[in-house]
């Protein structure tokens, strides 16, 4: 097994009596604080949005797709550009995906114990993607934390599929691991298991005994609930070393990021923010709304009166509804802008409540503000 050669340096600096965690780890791009959520850029770019945006948000770590970047010319595109930071134009830290969910979540593909075998959703072409082969397309993207090759499942799965996908899931984690990688790139490993606690457990102590840089918690926000995804990560978030950092795959809605990081979770993804965004979906401390309402078509308030970011301090609501009717592609990125600088000015706030010790008062409050209720939200 290959032993790691460098060190992410993650460091845990407070801890807060809810479970919450702050602390922060480096790349060669720089230092990343947590918890923190990542946008999403699956194809090397955050639709509608220039990455001078992206970076005012206050993002540290973009998010790119090993498959989406390996379809057509596009890998050897990013390779003729210099990498991925120079192809997206991003001097921050970039983590991608291996490619597992959305290979899996195809229909008609074939899993074998070399790989899976899909159709090109482009054109129909029969392609193969395993371990050896999204380590190479991630080492030759050069992103700075390179995803372990896994399997993720539905969540209504079977437990007897669910226990053949965790042991083949820890045999393409330990293949992963063997692959060599650029000098400066680390890699996680995902731990599986579905909604089954004792196969978590199981996933856990054998990915955990790989000696990955840090590990993530796959197969949750794959349509089970708030509730599901609360019991899965309550349980299994202890389970993984409290001296690396902890990534929750692919989510979500800010009930969700705040319900994770009260169980001990690290880092977050979603392409919820700006999917919401491009469809006229904002979100505000008050809670999310549809700016394309009658409501809107005489409002004079920016989206959110306590945001900073430049949509807030330079349109109205009624000129961005009005942007969204007209089909101007400023009205997406505006609206991206908006929800990407919501996104992180919560992760910020999230940090400074940690760093107080009053995670739980915050999240009840943040939570009743942000549902509108008189009375705290259930845990």
């Amino acid at each position: 097994m290959v032993e790691s050669k460098k060190d992410i340096k993650f460091k845990l600096t407070r801890t807060d009596p809810s479970g919450a965690r702050r602390g922060h780890f480096f790349t060669e791009h720089g230092k990343v604080e947590t918890p923190t959520f990542m946008p999403v850029g699956t194809a090397g770019y955050v639709r509608s949005t220039p990455m001078r945006d992206v970076a005012e948000s206050g993002a540290q770590v973009v998010l790119a797709n090993t498959y989406h970047l390996s379809l057509g010319e596009r890998l050897q595109t990013v390779k003729r550009a210099g990498g991925l930071h120079r192809f997206m134009g991003w001097e921050g830290t970039i983590l991608t995906d291996s490619g597992g969910f959305q290979v899996f979540s195809m229909e008609d593909s074939e899993i074998t114990e070399k790989g899976v075998t899909f159709q090109f959703e482009e054109n129909g072409e029969k392609l193969f993607l395993g371990p050896e082969q999204s380590m190479a397309i991630q080492r030759d993207l050069g992103s700075d934390i390179v995803m372990a090759f896994d399997e993720c499942v539905d969540y209504k799965a079977p437990q007897e599929y669910v226990q053949k996908s965790v042991e083949r899931t820890t045999r393409w984690a330990e293949r992963s691991r063997e692959y060599p990688l650029q000098d400066h790139q680390f890699m996680f490993g995902i731990i599986q298991g579905g909604i089954f606690q004792s196969l978590r457990r199981q996933s856990a102590t054998e990915i955990t005994n790989i000696p990955f840089d840090g590990f993530a918690i796959g197969g949750v926000s794959v349509g089970e609930g708030l509730d599901l995804l609360k019991e899965v990560v309550g349980y299994t978030t202890p389970l993984m070393p409290p001296m690396k950092p902890r990534y929750l795959m692919g989510v979500g809605l800010p009930e969700d990021i705040l319900a994770s990081v009260e169980r001990g979770i690290d880092m977050f993804d979603c392409v919820i923010p700006t999917r919401y965004a491009r469809q006229g979906t904002l979100f505000t401390r008050m809670g999310k709304l549809r700016i394309m309402d009658k409501v809107f078509r005489k409002d004079k308030y920016p989206l959110d009166t306590a945001c900073r970011c430049y949509t807030c301090q330079t349109y109205s609501r009624m000129v961005l509804r009005y942007l969204f009717f007209s089909k101007d592609p400023l009205a997406e990125t505006l609206a991206t802008i908006h929800n990407l600088t919501f996104y992180q000015d919560l992760m910020a706030d999230i940090r400074r409540a940690i760093e107080k010790g009053n995670y739980d008062n915050f999240q009840r409050g943040w939570l009743n503000s942000y549902f509108r209720k008189n009375s705290p939200r259930k845990k």
